[in-house]
């Protein structure tokens, strides 16, 4: 079929009547989500609706993101490391749309901040309780964290159930026990409400997956999928904090944290360091 004048025919099956039938936008809530953008500067500035846009959407993505760690956790808890890792994949994925979507709040530049920068308040993206919900799930927990939250009732819950809950990698390693790996029990016997830490005693066992991989495939693959997942969320944490020293420089965070000193402080921080530390170990 051709097209002519320049004008797509509305083909005689295409429906076009939504008095009783559910339609794109009703199932989407476009109503309420395009209604969600309030700029609060006066008079409004033309580009605080990107910053509110960039912050909106990355809150979607991180709800995803956190959807699909805690299903990645409970497959891990009934022995389905295939699924999990499905889970795990799909997160790399938003991981690369999260880092690259900096690359569109970096076209605002520092006198265009500036203009609107003073209406935001105290208002920060270290108050993001599902970035810190991703953070926790992941084993990187900080129960300091939760004294940020204590004006939101719901967010502090939610931090403080999975602050006190095994993280993706605890119930990797309660997982692999149940299928006869000898996990040792240092792996087990740790306060799971603190941040994860480096443990030399797992370092036999992943050695050993690692140089056998192909009789422990399944295992080999999910340690390279959480390097993945670990790399791909520094790569996130650099681009946040080049993109913040883009715009403001040195200066300090409209939450009160020191700005980019306290970002790149935040890439020596670890969820797998087993995983990585193994590389220097492979080949002796």
């Amino acid at each position: 079929m051709s097209v002519e004048g320049n004008t797509r025919a509305l083909e005689k099956t295409v429906v076009t009547d939504f008095s009783d039938r559910m339609s794109y936008g009703a199932y989407l809530d476009l109503d309420t989500l395009l209604s969600a953008q309030k700029p609060v500067s006066t008079p409004e500035h033309h580009d605080e609706l990107l910053f509110i846009i960039q912050h909106q959407t990355t809150e979607l993505w991180l709800k995803l993101v956190l959807h699909e760690t805690l299903a990645a956790r409970a497959a891990l808890d009934a022995d389905d490391i295939g699924t999990a890792l499905k889970c795990v994949a799909r997160v790399k994925h938003i991981q690369k749309t999260l880092t690259e979507q900096w690359s569109v709040l970096a076209t605002l530049t520092p006198t265009e901040y500036s203009q609107f920068r003073d209406f935001l308040g105290n208002s920060s993206g270290f108050q993001s309780y599902q970035y810190r919900a991703v953070e926790f799930v992941l084993g990187n927990k900080n129960a300091g964290m939760l004294k940020v939250f204590e004006s939101d009732p719901a967010a502090h819950e939610q931090l403080s159930t999975l602050l006190h809950q095994p993280s993706l990698y605890d119930a990797f390693w309660q997982s692999l026990a149940r299928q006869g790996y000898e996990v040792p029990a240092s792996a087990f016997d740790r306060d799971v409400t603190a941040a994860y830490t480096f443990n030399e005693d797992l370092m036999p066992l992943i050695k050993f997956v690692y140089e056998n991989h192909t009789e422990h495939w399944a295992v080999y693959e999910a340690f390279e999928e959480f390097v993945d997942l670990e790399e791909n969320f520094q790569l996130w944490r650099f681009r946040h904090m080049r993109t913040v020293l883009r715009t403001i420089g040195m200066k300090s965070g409209t939450g009160g944290s020191s700005g980019v000193g306290f970002l790149q402080k935040a890439l020596e921080l670890t969820f797998f360091p087993e995983l990585l530390a193994v590389r220097t170990e492979i080949g002796r």
